[in-house]
């Protein structure tokens, strides 16, 4: 099984979740973050005063799915958060060595 940890705009999120659930992924957990990479944050305009946004607004996707299903998500995720600005942002995939799914008692793959 593994882990796959996308940060995203906010934006694309429902596209994102469209393409996944294209492909049978159905579960994912969704969590409203900030930070910043290359783009490091952005100068606005308020009332006349301008001021820096160090952080942005992102959103962070986690799923775990099973090892055939992971090339398959990732060319979903990447395509459809895909927007060609700098900020798009970035997909991390690490290996879960164990899931349990709490109501049945189910483990493996079947808890996915």
């Amino acid at each position: 099984m593994k882990k796959i940890e996308a940060i995203i705009k906010p934006f694309k999120l429902e596209e994102v979740r469209e393409a996944l659930s294209e492909i049978g992924i159905n579960g994912l957990t969704v969590t409203e973050v900030k930070g910043f990479g290359r783009q490091k944050g952005h100068t606005e305009l308020y009332r006349g005063a301008e001021y820096t946004i160090d952080f942005l607004p992102k959103v962070k996707l986690e799923l775990v799915i099973s090892d055939d299903l992971l090339d398959s998500a990732i060319e979903a995720i990447t395509k459809s958060a895909h927007t060609g600005k700098i900020g798009d942002g970035k997909i991390f995939v690490s290996s879960v060595e164990q899931a349990l799914r709490i109501r049945t008692g189910e483990t493996g793959e079947e808890a996915v």
